[in-house]
């Protein structure tokens, strides 16, 4: 890890002239400072997929991260290859390693876009719910108030709260860009804070039980065009240990997608 304090990070990656790139503290996940938050890590792997021969008549419509294990702080290398081309739909890969381990692959699918090809329906309404005002802001009991990922964002809920249980609605924005020196999509902005749909709609006590999301698959309509990006998130639990965290994402202009992960649900050791 290249940051040694989260109120250092400048960005949640820094690039090297070899093509790799190093976490910062920015990426730590709340419950292992070894451990990077799921958010940084996935929005890379969407970084590399834009960037495989982009077209501009081809946009992302879905993107599914399957995470192999948790992703430790390091070095970080990526890999990406159209493995479905097409006129209309194509289908993109990329794969993730740390200090040389596989640790996650993203799978996009593009499709064609135009300008006035279709009618929007219905048409894209006033955004209902405005960017609250400033507040202070506590973090999930137990986690290190300096904690680098929860720093990095900032966080104005509408409803829940890192303390509160239950569905949430909470206005966020990534502080510092993905990669230094660069200046991050609204897509990849998107992933950054929708992997946290899990942990923002808890349903149990987060000291007690583990939720374990093995894939984020968020899909759209539009590429987010603002800063500012609103997840109205709930997440539903069986008995038998399965869950969903769903959320459906906005923009300042309105809704513009959706994440989902699947859950398994289970108490942590010892409690």
């Amino acid at each position: 890890m290249t940051e040694d304090a989260p109120t250092r990070a400048t960005a949640f990656y820094v690039p090297r002239a070899d093509g790799s790139l190093d976490s910062t503290s920015a990426t730590t996940s709340p419950w292992d400072p070894s451990a990077q938050h799921g958010g940084p890590p996935s929005a890379l792997l969407t970084r590399a997929i834009e960037l495989l021969q982009p077209r501009p008549d081809m946009a992302i419509s879905r993107i599914s991260i399957d995470f192999l294990g948790g992703i430790l702080q390091g070095r970080m290398l990526i890999d990406a290859e159209l493995i479905r081309p097409g006129k209309r739909v194509e289908l993109v890969e990329a794969r993730l390693t740390v200090d040389g381990r596989l640790v996650a692959i993203g799978r996009a699918w593009r499709s064609q876009v135009g300008e006035a090809v279709a009618p929007a329906r219905p048409p894209l309404s006033e955004m209902p719910y405005a960017v609250p005002e400033p507040h202070s802001q506590d973090y999930f009991d137990g986690v290190d108030p300096e904690w680098g990922y929860g720093r990095a964002i900032e966080w104005r809920f509408l409803r829940g709260g890192f303390r509160v249980g239950g569905p949430a609605q909470v206005w966020a924005r990534p502080l510092i860009p993905l990669v230094a020196g660069e200046q991050p999509s609204g897509l990849q902005r998107a992933l950054i804070v929708a992997d946290s749909a899990n942990g923002l709609s808890a349903e149990l006590n987060l000291r007690e039980w583990l939720f374990i999301p093995p894939t984020l698959t968020v899909t759209v309509f539009r590429e987010p065009s603002s800063d500012w990006l609103m997840l109205d998130a709930r997440t539903r639990i069986d008995p038998r240990g399965m869950g969903i965290a769903h959320a459906t994402l906005f923009d300042e202009a309105g809704e513009f997608g959706v994440a989902t992960h699947p859950l398994l649900v289970q108490r942590r050791p010892g409690i």
